[in-house]
């Protein structure tokens, strides 16, 4: 998917005609196909490939966003982001999800995730369905052909993961509709069913599509590989506690009814272990998995922290550890704006899907050791305070100095160096200036200091200056963050949101979910498993310049496992299905609190996360660990089968 719109390339006019026809919202919603149109497209292997070219489009593509990155991120509906321009429309993490009420989940917005990917999966299995009567006069035309097919299949093994990930066991379809097709025979498959039907597409992918290097392979289209990763993907996915009796165990459609929980360990295991061991191809973590340094100096950790930002920032050839996605290059047509969705007010963005304070105290010190916000005043999880004299002999008082480098690869937060900006001395400032010393102002419990900063503000126009990135800032305070972070992660830094697009890269496959799934796999089996498992932890933590963890105890190798995969994928998406998968969301999903800072004149600082304010208001309730099908999908299809704790 280097660049998607380059891939369609052949008489897109007739493509138009049939994509018109063919493609709906709905699978039981069906139109009339137009036949000549049609049957001209796999006349011709040319028209073959872009007809293909638009199914890959329609795995999830809304205008200029595709995937995963969106204006709005799937990390919203997690503990990890706040999106402050639409937080209603994440009913999930709100605890009022139903079918009446999807918000993001019934839009166009999440569509790769969600119902109307049937849409696809019927253009996919139009073409499956003619794709062996295309005629070929080479045999070069007859191996892309074979190739094609082996991309079709990957397309709808990724549409149909997708699906599993969101309901459970769905509606299964591998056959063109007819104009005459009973709609009301269709019912929705158990969820054993669901995966035997994944697993056999991804090993049909696996056969037919190319590996890099071949004749035919192109950048951005499936591979090997590719399907591959896919395959530990939804295996991976399947060893949860949800589906393997956490919630409705009786409930076919949730929950395995047959095979055991260890067997699909096992294929989970089998299936990273092909990729780590070659299978498919030479892939590797991007950067050094030898032990870090023992003592990081600040530029060791700039260093890291930089590697791994570079691989969402790639452009031309991908690095070794992108098995499959899309590059954002606005020279090639592919458009997204996430400096401007996302980058701080200051700098004239929207400032959306800003980091939640919990979160940001799970990345770690930079030699590994867990950050403890109360280190300095054992028991208050609600103030850090620090004279410039404290701050000068201990930096790290400042809770963002001497962190991991993901850190810094991850959150922009008080202080983060950006783009040039001289008012600023080109950092971001989330922060407030009060004109003052902080004498009276420290060792106050919440009330007395909100009281008291309340009052010093409000007795003269001059006390207080507001940070250039705060909601009470001079430039577009409006877009300002509502909990004191933005996201970095995906940002460019040379492109003025403001006025330009990015140049990013998605990386919807990539190595280290490989080694993660492998890890977990490996550390759910314990006994003689767990060491493997812990060193494929461990190259990951290595790559981020973070040492090794070392245990013999399993609940403490799955608690690092969990904590890894989260700060590894941080804002990606991947927190939506792990939280679920775990059964965790219950845990972790709470109201959404502002980190204030308040710096003084003298140079001391305040940083208060005052949760008795609240920037969102969450809950959670378990019905939404599976996704409930709309009330528009069942009123026209009532034989389908609601999932449980929806009305």
């Amino acid at each position: 998917m280097k660049n998607m719109k380059k891939i369609l390339g052949y008489s897109m006019m007739m493509l138009a005609l049939i994509f018109a026809t063919t493609s709906c919202d709905d699978v039981l919603d069906q139109k009339a196909v137009d036949a000549f149109n049609e049957e001209s497209v796999f006349e011709d292997i040319n028209l073959t490939k872009a007809y293909l070219g638009k199914c890959y489009d329609n795995i999830g593509i809304d205008g200029s966003q595709m995937l995963g990155l969106r204006e709005d991120l799937l990390a919203g509906a997690t503990d990890e982001l706040l999106c402050i321009h639409r937080p209603g429309s994440y009913p999930i993490v709100k605890g009022r999800m139903s079918p009446d009420e999807l918000g993001h989940f019934g839009s166009w917005r999440f569509r790769w995730t969600t119902w109307p990917l049937y849409g696809n999966i019927k253009n996919v299995n139009v073409l499956l369905a003619n794709i062996d009567n295309v005629p070929t006069e080479t045999a070069d035309e007859e191996e892309h052909l074979s190739n094609f097919k082996g991309e079709a299949y990957f397309i709808r093994a990724f549409n149909y993961a997708n699906l599993m990930r969101s309901y459970g066991g769905v509606v299964l379809v591998d056959q063109p509709f007819e104009l005459d097709q009973d709609f009301l025979s269709y019912t929705r498959s158990s969820i054993d069913e669901t995966l035997a039907f994944i697993l056999a597409d991804c090993d049909k992918a696996i056969a037919g599509c190319p590996s890099p290097g071949d004749k035919f392979y192109e950048q951005g289209r499936a591979t090997k590989a590719a399907a591959a990763a896919l395959k530990s993907r939804i295996l991976s996915w399947s060893t949860g506690i949800l589906m393997n009796g956490g919630y409705q165990p009786s409930n076919e459609l949730v929950s395995f009814q047959s095979g055991s929980l260890s067997q699909r360990l096992q294929d989970a295991k089998a299936a990273a272990k092909a990729i780590m061991d070659g299978t498919y191809g030479d892939y590797s973590l991007h950067g050094s998995t030898d032990d870090p340094p023992a003592n990081m100096t600040e530029e060791d950790v700039m260093a890291y922290a930089d590697n791994f930002y570079s691989i969402f920032d790639q452009t031309g050839e991908w690095n070794s550890e992108s098995i499959w996605g899309i590059q954002y290059v606005q020279a090639q047509g592919n458009r997204t704006q996430q400096n401007k969705w996302w980058g701080p007010n200051g700098y004239h963005n929207w400032g959306n899907n800003g980091p939640t304070e919990p979160t940001v105290r799970k990345f770690e010190m930079a030699d590994g050791t867990p950050f403890v916000w109360d280190k300095y005043n054992p028991g208050n999880n609600n103030f850090r305070e620090a004279t410039a004299a404290e701050l000068a002999a201990d930096p790290e008082m400042n809770p963002y100095v001497g962190r991991e480098p993901r850190f810094y690869a991850t959150v922009f937060h008080d202080g983060s160096p950006w783009q040039a900006r001289a008012e600023t001395n080109n950092k971001i400032q989330t922060g407030y200036y009060l004109h003052t010393t902080p004498d009276g102002f420290m060792g106050l419990d919440q009330s007395a200091f909100s009281a008291k900063v309340d009052a010093f503000v409000n007795a003269a126009s001059g006390n207080q200056t507001a940070g250039t990135d705060t909601r009470q800032a001079l430039v577009e305070a409006w877009n300002g963050t509502k909990n004191g972070y933005y996201i970095k992660k995906y940002t460019d830094p040379n492109i003025i949101g403001q006025f330009f697009d990015n140049n990013n890269a998605w990386i919807e496959l990539r190595y280290a979910e490989v080694l993660l799934d492998y890890a977990e796999a490996c550390i759910e089996l314990g006994g003689s498993d767990l060491q493997p498992g812990l060193d494929a932890l461990n190259m990951v933590r290595n790559r981020a310049g973070l040492p090794d963890r070392v245990t013999t105890d399993q609940d403490q190798a799955r608690e690092w496992l969990r904590h890894e995969r989260q700060i590894e994928f941080y804002g990606e998406g991947d927190r939506f299905y792990m939280m679920r998968k775990w059964m965790i969301a219950g845990d972790v999903i709470e109201n959404v609190s502002p980190m204030n800072i308040y710096h003084f004149d003298d140079g001391s600082t305040i940083w208060n996360y005052d949760q008795s304010a609240t920037a969102d208001e969450r809950s959670w309730i378990d019905a939404n660990y599976w996704l409930p099908i709309s009330r528009t999908e069942v009123n026209k299809a009532p034989q389908l089968q609601q999932n449980p704790g929806y009305n």
